[in-house]
């Protein structure tokens, strides 16, 4: 199975111990970050996917867990 790049920087993010969750309603994604994130984590965030136009800071938030997943 091929791993876009969206998906990589999702799963990096959380494997440094992200912590924030999707929201996913009628095609809307926001973020919820409700714990804080471990310091690697943050950093990775701001400088990989913070930096991101809105359509792809997107695809990477849909690959993050879901506020249903809880």
């Amino acid at each position: 199975m091929q791993t876009t790049r969206s998906k990589e920087l999702a799963e990096e993010y959380l494997r440094l111990g992200g912590k924030r969750l999707a929201k996913i309603d009628d095609n809307i994604v926001k973020i919820r970050h409700w714990e804080d994130d471990t310091p690697e984590a943050e950093a990775f965030w701001q400088k990989y996917i913070e930096p991101l136009d809105d359509k792809r800071r997107v695809e990477v938030e849909t690959h993050l867990p879901t506020i249903n997943d809880r």
